[in-house]
């Protein structure tokens, strides 16, 4: 068995290097390189180099709305940071486009987990039926999903 992160240079490597990437390693920690706030903002959309080379590149990043200005003041931040990334000078320089950038998928959120019914709750409920039925509606409705159904 083999970790689905080492596959991604095998399976993604051609259509990284389509776009100009020759590993996915940039478009994997974009995260890192920028951090959560810009990353939510802004995507690199490719790298290309002088021709027959491999420093010297121009990076192109995606940004939306006003985040571009900002990216702008952080410019030699993220070139260092991605320089150090990929492990030596590759970019040279940050051009900035103004354009959409996807949306992360919304993950599911776990559902709500219910207040455990404790029996301090019902301390004041001297009838045992109906405590008992308290505590199995409280468990219901700790488990149910949705608004509950009436009728």
């Amino acid at each position: 068995m083999r970790d689905v992160g080492s596959l991604l240079p095998e399976v993604g490597g051609v259509a990284f290097r389509r776009f100009g990437f020759v590993h996915g390693t940039l478009l994997g920690r974009w995260k890192d390189v920028v951090g959560p706030v810009y990353a939510r903002w802004s995507v690199p959309e490719n790298l290309r180099f002088p021709r027959g080379q491999k420093v010297g590149g121009t990076l192109t990043v995606r940004v939306e709305g006003p985040f571009s200005l900002q990216l702008q003041h952080v410019a030699p931040q993220i070139l260092d940071r991605v320089n150090r990334l990929l492990g030596h000078n590759a970019v040279a320089r940050l051009k900035l486009v103004q354009g959409e950038v996807p949306k992360a998928p919304a993950r599911d959120a776990p559902p709500p987990q219910a207040a455990p019914v404790r029996q301090s709750n019902l301390e004041g409920v001297k009838d045992e039926g109906l405590r008992a039925a308290l505590e199995d509606l409280a468990a219901q409705i700790a488990v149910a999903k949705g608004p509950p159904r009436i009728g």
